[in-house]
């Protein structure tokens, strides 16, 4: 234990055997052990004493569009990885679509990579896309590192990113499933969108109706029997209709590779709470009624819902005009997700270990990153301090995301981040952010 670099110490720190009182050493980078709260510290190493405010395993957010380079006026990796740090997220894997170039080329992988290399505050990987005309380029993305492939079955909202008819869907998925790889899906049919009445204006009631429930369903069972036949990975993004729980239950117990994630706007925000006009609230899937999100709150609890992530997709002020056929589609929510998570999930009885496993540990293991997600020897040494009782008022003009649009403004959340830490050092605390010193990880 000569070689300690500091020790972590807290009255409730989140194991994988639970929560318990803790000392945690570091070393190199690592967390070397997990040691009784009163373990003595060998001379001359520092020890952080939290108190009773929880150590947590830093968050792994695998779903944030940061649109960067190409539309950086909407985000950037500067202002959405010093957002991330702000909420207790340490890891996040940046979605292909909305940057200019797309991640969909290896050559488009490394301008992305050499874009973020400089600005990210915390660590980040990277999706690659799959498109209808790029299936020669899936293999030369993941053996450069990606950590799966996104494709949309109806249309992305960007030109540059088209979604997958079925005929492509198939090729693309034999493809992954051939090396072993992850498609990630938005799974929303295409003709039930069409067969949808599309009236635009300012009622939000008019927009929840555009987007039925059945386009989930149809898109989800496609994408189950596709994966059951090929034997591929799949993974839901983004679920918001509960109806198909019991489908995707049934595709797990029959041993279909399918992990599906849920997101805090779903799980904490109602159709009946949006004021029309309120296009902060418009997102794709849509955000539905509260007998919805009581559904999906169950489908966490009994593990038919694997993660919580973000879907951070942000945009300038004068894209969410007042219209929800026209807005923009997006939630920004990047550093409230813990919060407004906790908030919930505290009144509904579930504990600060179900948090981490549903955005810690369960995000880390589907995009493969072995070294995250969990506070234990061997592990990054990636933390998030929260003051779990503290509670405090969302207001956007104080949030680090580049332009202050949130749905959730004005809201009481509980859990308070007062410091988050990267291998082991403080990236933001009481004195701000530090340098970035973020690393750009590589799957495989």
């Amino acid at each position: 234990m000569s070689d300690l670099e500091r020790v972590l110490r807290s009255t409730r720190v989140i194991t994988p055997e639970g929560t318990r009182p803790a000392s945690v050493a570091v070393a190199a980078g690592k967390i070397v052990d997990v040691l009784p709260h009163d373990a003595e510290a060998p001379p001359g190493v520092p020890v952080e004493d939290f108190g009773d405010d929880a150590l947590l395993p830093g968050l792994v957010d695998t779903h944030v569009h940061v649109n960067d380079p190409g539309r950086s006026e909407w985000e950037g990796f500067w202002t959405a990885t010093r957002a991330a740090a702000a909420g207790g997220i340490t890891t996040l894997v940046d979605m292909p679509l909305n940057s200019l170039p797309p991640t969909t080329t290896t050559a488009h992988l490394q301008v992305k990579r050499e874009t973020a290399a400089p600005k990210a505050h915390i660590d980040v990987g990277f999706w690659g896309g799959a498109l209808p005309d790029n299936v020669h380029e899936l293999r030369p993305l993941h053996d450069a590192g990606v950590h799966g492939f996104k494709c949309f079955l109806s249309p992305s909202g960007v030109d540059e990113f088209p979604q997958l008819d079925q005929r492509q869907l198939r090729r693309s998925l034999t493809e992954i499933a051939g090396f072993g790889g992850l498609l990630i899906v938005h799974a929303e049919d295409p003709h039930q969108l069409a067969g949808a009445p599309q009236r635009g204006g300012e009622r939000y009631a008019d927009f929840l109706a555009s987007r039925p429930r059945d386009a989930e369903n149809t898109a989800i069972r496609t994408l189950i029997e596709l994966a059951r036949e090929l034997d591929a990975r799949v993974h839901v993004l983004h679920l918001s209709s509960s109806d198909a729980l019991p489908l995707i239950a049934e595709a797990k117990r029959a041993g279909v590779r399918v992990t599906v994630e849920s997101c805090p706007h779903f799980l904490t925000l109602t159709a009946e709470e949006v004021p029309d006009g309120a296009t902060e609230f418009k997102c794709c899937p849509p955000i539905r009624e509260a007998a919805n999100q009581d559904a999906l709150w169950q489908g966490l609890a009994d593990g038919t819902i694997d993660c919580v992530v973000s879907d951070h997709s942000p945009s300038t002020a004068d894209l969410k005009t007042g219209d929800f056929a026209t807005a923009w589609g997006g939630i920004s929510s990047l550093q409230l997700g813990l919060p407004a998570i906790w908030t919930e999930a505290r009144g509904r009885g579930h504990t600060l270990d179900d948090v981490v496993r549903w955005m810690s540990t369960a995000p880390a293991a589907i995009a493969g990153l072995a070294d995250k997600g969990a506070i234990e020897a061997g592990k990054d040494a990636d933390f998030a301090v929260l003051a779990p009782e503290r509670s405090f008022t969302v207001d956007p003009a104080r949030l680090q995301h580049r332009n202050p649009i949130t749905a959730y403004a004005g809201k009481t959340l509980h859990g308070v981040v007062t410091s988050t830490w990267l291998r082991g050092r403080r990236v933001l605390g009481d004195d701000g952010f530090t340098e970035p010193s973020g690393r750009l990880l590589r799957a495989h």
